[in-house]
């Protein structure tokens, strides 16, 4: 019994990072967008 309780912890401790991690990515990926669309304005307005 303590087996399966350890296993559904582990998977569900599994899981959450697994979507934390992902949900990291996209946010680092839309602020590295933005910080690009930032560059080329700043470099427009420069010109």
């Amino acid at each position: 019994m303590k087996a399966w309780m350890f296993l559904r912890r582990a998977a569900l401790l599994a899981l959450a990072g697994a979507l934390l991690g992902l949900a990291g990515c996209h946010t680092v990926s839309g602020f590295g967008q933005d910080m690009s669309e930032a560059g080329h304005a700043i470099k427009k307005a420069a010109e």
